[in-house]
């Protein structure tokens, strides 16, 4: 982004910490403020009528949430909520749709996100519906890692869980097949990532396929 539009952005932003837990918007909400993670991570996830609920995109460094608030759209199809909680940057939802119609660079970077993020979605639809819950979760938390660049997540199962979609039993075998095979280190809400080249190996292919999207369109933001 041209040093013009970071001068100009630095008084829009203001400093906040999400908790984990925490929801941002909900779907059909109006969108007030958007996010930029500088530490922690947010989860973009649909819910049916019934109650169901499933895993869309995971949010960090390398992105913003609330892209509805310069697509024009006005409120969102989906639910935010922090898996991880840590620092974040926040910019009210006005003033980023001024900038994005204001500044080519600006829109230029976001279209690409936007891009990223679908493209995030679609991996995502696929593998919940194609692969093992032990394959999804490898798939969440090497995202995670990268959301967060650090071997170690603070993220409870029951909440890992929600994000999938899945009963938290099954997040819990999961967890311990993980543990057992020496990949990750699980204890009270707190992973840490032994191998994660093990981890990656033992995952499926959507992990690898959003990377190198993402490395496409984002290069100067995506460095795991």
């Amino acid at each position: 982004m041209p040093a013009a539009d970071k001068a100009r952005w630095l008084p829009l932003l203001k400093y906040v910490y999400l908790r984990q837990g925490q929801s941002l918007y909900i779907s059909g909400q109006a969108l007030n403020y958007v996010y930029f993670p500088m530490g922690s991570i947010v989860a973009l996830h649909g819910m049916s009528q019934s109650g169901l609920m499933s895993e869309l995109a995971l949010i960090g460094r390398e992105g913003l949430v609330g892209i509805v608030s310069f697509l024009g759209g006005g409120s969102s199809t989906s639910d935010a909520i922090v898996l991880s909680s840590g620092p974040a940057l926040r910019m009210g939802a006005m003033a980023m749709r001024y900038e994005f119609e204001n500044s080519s660079a600006v829109m230029s970077l976001m279209l690409r996100y936007t891009q990223a993020l679908i493209s995030q979605m679609a991996q995502t639809a696929v593998c919940n519906q194609y692969h093992t819950v032990d394959q999804a979760m490898s798939r969440l938390l090497l995202l995670s890692l990268d959301c967060v660049q650090s071997t170690e997540l603070n993220m409870t199962q029951g909440l890992i869980a929600q994000v999938l979609g899945v009963r938290r039993e099954r997040v819990s075998e999961a967890a311990v097949r993980l543990q057992r095979a020496r990949l990750i280190q699980y204890s009270r809400g707190r992973i840490v990532v032994l191998d994660r080249s093990g981890l990656a190996h033992g995952s499926c292919e959507c992990y690898g396929a959003i990377k190198k999207e993402y490395e496409r369109l984002l290069p100067a933001t995506w460095v795991p």
